[in-house]
């Protein structure tokens, strides 16, 4: 088992910035990518970054992020950050820490830290 914790949302001017976090413990072992989510109201859950823990780390964007967010880690704090830059409202969401395993399908969800951007 895998458990996810996140942190860092809360409410941002346009514009503005904000960074998410998201602590894993448990069988860490067993993960073999980190990624970040989002859900808005009335929509589905759509993937906002990702990256692979592996020797050569790779991330991917969603086209609306690209540029404005950056995923990155610290492997000594088992932590995945989400930087967001230049928010804008339609970044108004529910964002989703999840860990890739080989054996979880869908992998591991964290519960979700509320992101609002709005004046």
């Amino acid at each position: 088992q895998v458990q996810l914790v996140e942190s860092g949302g809360g409410l941002v001017q346009p514009g503005g910035s904000l960074r998410l976090s998201c602590v894993a413990s448990g069988s860490i072992f067993s993960i073999y990518s980190m990624g970040w989510y989002r859900q808005a109201p009335g929509k589905p859950r759509e993937l906002v970054a990702t990256m692979t823990i592996t020797e050569r780390t790779r991330t991917n964007y969603a086209n609306p992020v690209k540029g404005r967010f950056t995923i990155s880690r610290d492997s000594a704090k088992n932590t995945v950050y989400l930087q967001m830059n230049n928010l804008r409202p339609r970044d108004t969401a529910v964002y989703y820490c999840n860990a890739g395993a080989a054996t979880v399908p869908n992998g591991y969800w964290g519960q979700g830290a509320q992101v609002t951007v709005s004046s």
